[in-house]
């Protein structure tokens, strides 16, 4: 079994982020081979702009929370890797309920990584994409 903070979430060992529980995070599955990753969120009815939508900022937050995940899977205990550019394309609507995050290393070299990324509405219509790069760094700092 792979180690590290992900797994340490996923196994129990370790709290959630506080902001994987505000989006409802929920991890779906995770292929650590083609480095890609499904997992869902909850929008609630506070994640609502004034038309009724999801705000895209909710959004954009699910996909940095779909991609960097993809990657952090796949680092040691010992590795972290912070989003330094995110990219969001909003293609439709998202209303409150299920939304299902599907995410990708697209490729990963020595300490940068490029990350792409989708987030679905319970038909299956695609609400958004991204595309992102992080930078793999070593000892993760502690939060003081």
């Amino acid at each position: 079994m792979p180690t590290g903070p992900f797994w340490d979430v996923v196994e129990g060992r370790a709290e959630p982020p506080p902001i994987a529980r505000l989006l409802g995070f929920r991890l779906r599955h995770v292929d650590l081979e083609a480095m890609t990753i499904d997992v869902e969120f909850t929008a609630t009815p506070e994640f609502l702009n004034p038309a009724g939508n999801v705000q895209g900022g909710m959004l954009a937050a699910m996909l940095d929370d779909t991609m960097g995940p993809a990657l952090v899977a796949t680092l040691g205990p010992d590795e972290w890797a912070p989003t330094t550019n995110l990219q969001v394309q909003f293609l439709r609507p998202a209303g409150p309920g299920t939304l299902i995050g599907r995410g990708r290393v697209v490729r990963r070299g020595g300490t940068v990584a490029f990350l792409a990324g989708e987030l679905e509405d319970a038909d299956g219509h695609v609400v958004a994409s991204a595309v992102a790069t992080a930078t793999v760094r070593g000892v993760r700092p502690v939060a003081g």
